[in-house]
């Protein structure tokens, strides 16, 4: 919802309203999609918020194989205020999965595994689900040879990292819960990310928002300034990220490479309204500016 200005205690009238399929794992495959990928999207859906999500799904042409769910998918709101370019987020928490629709979250995974060049995942675990989700789908892309971009937070992201995971992508604020310390200085935030990659990461990267993100492999550390635009909007700006380095490690780029696009679509996904929505003629404009420098 967009607002000229929103006033606390008053009445907003929206100016503009957007209605469409979103959330992590969506916003991954939106911005696979638009880049020409191939993507398939594994996801629960319920109710008729589930509906209008396979709907949008198959009007923007994102292949998916959906677990229908007993437990309506959830409906969330940004705020977005024109006077102050600032983006809010009203979040309702998901339903719990069943262990049987748990399992066949798991079942889907491995079903389309095979065919596939590299793996994304992506979001917190509804309710219900074991924290070994994650851990069990790292283990059969491990056995497959697949790699695995891992965007999770506390006990289901650490189960994970016993399987190698090549990518660990948790923002500054989920590392610091994850490692029980405050993350206030450069110190702190190289002390955090080694921590994590011993754990088993191959790659850490961690994003910050407008100040870019960092990388490491557990010897050296690297920095990927955020490309300088005018922001309209940045939510899922790190969902386009972990799909932009998805995108270019399927196509034989290495880790820090990959940055590059990462960052691009990072930054065109903030050009735009809505998450996980960006134009490729941006993407393409914006990665000769991105920079990967040791840090």
């Amino acid at each position: 919802m967009i607002f000229a200005g929103v006033t606390p205690d008053e009445v907003n009238r929206a100016i503009e309203t957007r209605r469409g399929a979103s959330g992590k794992p969506i916003n991954v495959a939106r911005v696979l999609h638009s880049l020409g990928e191939k993507a398939m999207l594994c996801i629960p859906v319920g109710g008729d918020t589930g509906r209008f999500i396979r709907a949008d799904l198959d009007a923007s042409g994102i292949a998916h194989d959906c677990v229908e769910s007993k437990a309506p998918t959830r409906t969330c709101v940004t705020v977005i205020d024109r006077s102050t370019n600032r983006a809010t987020e009203l979040v309702e928490e998901s339903g719990p999965l069943s262990a049987d629709e748990s399992a066949q979250m798991l079942a889907k995974f491995q079903k389309h595994l095979p065919a596939c060049r590299i793996a994304v995942l992506s979001g917190t675990l509804a309710g219900g689900v074991s924290e070994d989700f994650y851990a069990d789908c790292c283990r059969v892309a491990e056995k497959l040879g697949v790699p695995v971009i891992l965007d999770a937070r506390g006990d289901a992201l650490a189960r994970a990292l016993a399987w190698r995971p090549l990518v660990v992508k948790p923002n500054r604020r989920e590392l610091a819960g994850m490692m029980g310390m405050a993350i206030d200085d450069d110190a702190s935030l190289r002390q955090a990310m080694i921590g994590l990659q011993r754990q088993g990461a191959q790659w850490v990267i961690i994003t910050m928002g407008r100040a870019g993100a960092v990388a490491c492999d557990g010897v050296s550390f690297w920095r990927i300034p955020a490309i300088e635009i005018d922001v309209v909007s940045a939510i899922g700006s790190g969902d386009a990220f972990a799909a932009g380095l998805a995108s270019a490690l399927a196509a034989g780029r290495d880790v820090l490479q990959a940055c590059r696009l990462a960052a691009a679509c990072a930054a065109a996904n903030a050009l735009v309204v809505g998450a996980g929505i960006l134009r490729v003629e941006d993407v393409r404009r914006l990665e000769p500016l991105a920079v990967v420098e040791r840090w």
